[in-house]
């Protein structure tokens, strides 16, 4: 389960890919501050997440397929940075088995609104 922190954190890999494996589920949440929340993620042959009502951010570990956004679909391999906006439909697919991202939650219900050019 996550915890609030002041205080500055690391979480390697190996230890999220540790707690993961010690969970029944394919997302471990580990670390909550604020609004922030990171977890890891490892769907097994199919991604079945729902939009979520928050922004989210992907971080591909491992793994290599194809991301569902919206109407957009990219192909996706370690390193990669994914931003999906609260509500968007969104989806893995094509991913295999050693699939496994960070997943970044942040800002209110709905989504951070946009910054307005005043220009």
């Amino acid at each position: 389960m996550a915890e609030n922190f002041s205080f500055a954190k690391h979480i390697s890999v190996l230890a999220a890919q540790q707690a993961l494996a010690a969970s029944a589920r394919p997302f471990n949440n580990l670390f909550q501050h604020g609004t922030l929340t990171v977890e890891i993620y490892q769907p097994v042959e199919v991604d079945l997440q729902q939009p979520h009502d928050r922004d989210e951010c992907y971080v591909i570990i491992n793994g290599e397929g194809m991301f569902e956004m919206g109407d957009v679909h990219i192909a996706f391999a370690p390193g990669d940075f994914l931003f999906v906006p609260a509500g968007m439909p969104h989806r893995f697919y094509d991913f295999g088995y050693s699939m496994c991202c960070w997943v970044i939650f942040f800002g209110p219900p709905g989504g951070e609104r946009p910054k307005l050019n005043n220009s």
